[in-house]
């Protein structure tokens, strides 16, 4: 008998391995939710760093103007919404991991992501109030 015709063993559940579970029940897409909105800031990071760059030291008249043309306006948004996205996801893993309270975690998981959509929220009405030029 060789060593390929020996079974592995494994602590998973039937079940575990034919869905691909780990014990969270929920698979990896979290991980990988987060790896993509990294990428996402990682390849949006240059743009706005000119943009902020070009803004450093003028009157909210250019910056408005800056702001109104639409693909500066829909960069700036994609990193708002990858920000926010990849904050929301890193922080939940840090309190599911370290809060072992349930109901301190409940609690601080929804304010998480109320925190996150407030975020969010308010750097897309400030780009799009910008942008406007109202």
């Amino acid at each position: 008998m060789s060593a390929s015709d020996t079974p592995k063993r494994s602590m998973r559940t039937p079940l575990g391995r034919v869905r691909n579970l780990g014990a969270a029940h929920s698979g990896t897409s979290d991980f990988w939710r987060q790896r993509l909105t990294a990428v996402a800031m990682t390849l949006l990071m240059i743009p706005v760093v000119v943009v902020i760059v070009m803004l450093f030291g003028r009157n909210q008249a250019f910056a408005a103007q800056t702001l109104g043309s639409l693909p500066i306006a829909v960069i700036m948004l994609l990193f708002i919404v990858a920000s926010a996205w990849h904050m929301k996801i890193g922080m939940q893993v840090v309190i599911e991991d370290y809060v072992h309270n349930e109901k301190l975690k409940l609690v601080s998981v929804m304010l998480n992501n109320f925190f996150s959509i407030a975020v969010a929220l308010a750097s897309t009405y400030a780009i799009l109030k910008l942008s406007s030029g109202v």
